[in-house]
């Protein structure tokens, strides 16, 4: 009986622990949280928008070197006086519903972003273009700045000058939908995606599993693989497990185990890595008590040994954040940076009128990584008399209390969308960006806002630069975040995963150049 029950269990072990359902031709990988929604007009998260990518195309997009090149547009011509972009569109683009995508399929998609009943949080990426605002306003049917010349010519004409425009033109929120599908599901495109990109949504099983598959009639180069599979793991040990079982075929490094694949000499040939283009911050909720006061939220900054935590928790994966602006991007000299004084803090604490200290809440979600973070932050405050009381939740959840300002503070990184530092300030810092849009700090300081807008328009990159550095100084001075670091991306891949490469911005990976 005990042998026969040994067997059963020793079955039950290999079966376990060997490649399972894996569909021939799919390259498998992770993700450490459900997907919020596949719609590229509500997408704000790096998860949406790298499936996105694989899904849909817009105008324009990035290369690997964020060069802006054609996507559906074969070609271009930008007015003299910056205002007018003229876009010529290639033929023969399919929707994969069978229908060809043309100019007024953009002018419906980006009005549709605009419109207030389907409550984008990414109105900003178009609210530039001009007629956007009276749209937005109910006070115009149409958004007048975007004109369909032909079927295969679209126009658009900007309220004031904005040298960034292209790259805006390559995020998520641009990319086209086909009007039919999006009124038919309604509210449910976000999990009916379709669109004319390389892949199709074959399922979602929410928590589980999302699987993409490849399209064979697609317009740019086909994808070498019959599609990807999205594993849904929120746990780090068990993504491991999967990946040297043979279940994954490329996965994003857990802090836990850096060290380990670092030194294996089989397995190191096999990592990449990335300076990413993005800044980590514990955000301070501006807009209540307590940290509506400045004094606390310097004190904040000066509470925790950043420089110590990158060493040790983080094991060197970064860079240190001297302000929002990541180093790749920051083209003046970078602000002072806040440095670990925890005399300072205490003083400050006392100053803004806590004496005997204070208590918060420190909203989290349950990623491991995240939660060892946050427990080292929560050693820090306690040092310094802050009570930090740590809550997770789960990643939609986490989402929408932030969006809705609900934590006193939180933990979140942002990525970039395009290369400028315009990206990391507007979003972020604009009051008119407050909640879901990027700023969710809730900040506001006019003074910067204004410094922002005149960025946006200037003339010349080195006046802009000159507005950005003034905007960035003053936002570092105020706090509304601690800043944390620019974490450097690891990748880790199998033997036989071929033509991998890590991408500097999310959205450039349409998943074509991968194979086996």
């Amino acid at each position: 009986m005990r042998r026969i029950l040994f067997f059963h269990i020793l079955l039950f072990f290999l079966l376990a622990c060997s490649p399972q359902n894996r569909l021939s031709g799919y390259i498998y990988y992770r993700l450490n949280t459900n997907p919020t929604t596949l719609d590229p007009a509500l997408i704000v998260d790096v998860t949406g928008g790298s499936l996105s990518a694989k899904l849909f195309n817009g105008l324009v997009r990035m290369d690997k070197d964020l060069n802006i090149i054609p996507d559906i547009a074969s070609k271009w011509k930008i007015s003299e006086n910056g205002l007018v972009y003229r876009f010529e569109l290639k033929k023969g683009v399919m929707f994969s519903n069978g229908r060809e995508a043309i100019a007024g399929d953009f002018k419906y998609s980006f009005e549709r972003v605009l419109n207030p009943k389907t409550r984008s949080p990414n109105t900003w990426v178009f609210d530039k273009i001009k007629g956007a605002r009276e749209f937005m306003n109910g006070k115009a049917k149409e958004v007048s700045g975007i004109k369909t010349v032909n079927d295969y010519m679209l126009e658009i004409t900007l309220d004031k000058p904005f040298s960034p425009f292209l790259n805006l033109l390559a995020m998520t929120a641009a990319y086209i939908v086909p009007e039919e599908e999006a009124k038919k599901w309604g509210v449910d495109f976000s999990s009916h995606p379709m669109g004319t990109g390389p892949f199709i949504l074959k399922h979602w099983l929410p928590s589980r599993e999302l699987l993409l598959e490849a399209r064979t009639d697609y317009f740019d180069n086909l994808p070498k693989i019959k599609g990807i599979a999205y594993k849904i793991i929120p746990e780090d040990l068990t993504t491991i497990t999967e990946f040297e079982i043979g279940n994954l075929d490329v996965i994003t490094i857990p802090a836990s185990s850096f060290s380990r694949f670092k030194k294996d000499k089989k397995l190191s040939d096999f990592i990449s890595s990335i300076n990413g283009i993005n800044t980590y911050y514990l955000g301070l909720n501006c807009s209540k008590k307590p940290f509506d006061n400045p004094l606390l939220r310097k004190a904040m900054n000066y509470a925790v040994d950043r420089e110590k935590m990158l060493r040790t928790v983080y094991e060197g994966r970064g860079r240190i954040a001297s302000g929002p602006v990541p180093d790749i991007l920051r083209k003046w000299k970078a602000p002072a940076s806040y440095e670990y004084n925890p005399s300072k803090a205490r003083e400050l604490i006392k100053t803004a009128g806590y004496p005997d200290g204070l208590e918060v809440n420190f909203f989290i979600t349950p990623d491991n990584e995240m939660v060892d973070t946050a427990e080292v932050i929560q050693s820090y405050l306690k040092e310094v008399g802050i009570k930090a009381n740590i809550k997770q939740l789960e990643w939609s959840a986490y989402k929408e209390a932030i969006n809705k300002g609900e934590p006193d503070m939180f933990w979140l990184g942002w990525f970039a969308d395009y290369p400028d530092p315009e990206n990391f300030l507007f979003p972020l810092f604009h009051s008119a960006n407050l909640g879901p849009a990027g700023n969710r700090a809730r900040y506001k300081n006019p003074v910067v806002d204004s410094l922002i807008e005149k960025g946006q328009h200037a003339q010349t990159t080195r006046e802009r630069n000159r507005y950005y550095e003034k905007a960035e100084k003053l936002i570092v001075n105020d706090a509304p975040w601690v800043f944390f670091w620019h974490k450097t991306d690891y990748t880790l891949r199998q033997p036989w995963v071929k033509n991998y490469q890590i991408y500097l911005i999310y959205s450039i990976d349409k998943g074509t150049e991968i194979s086996f």
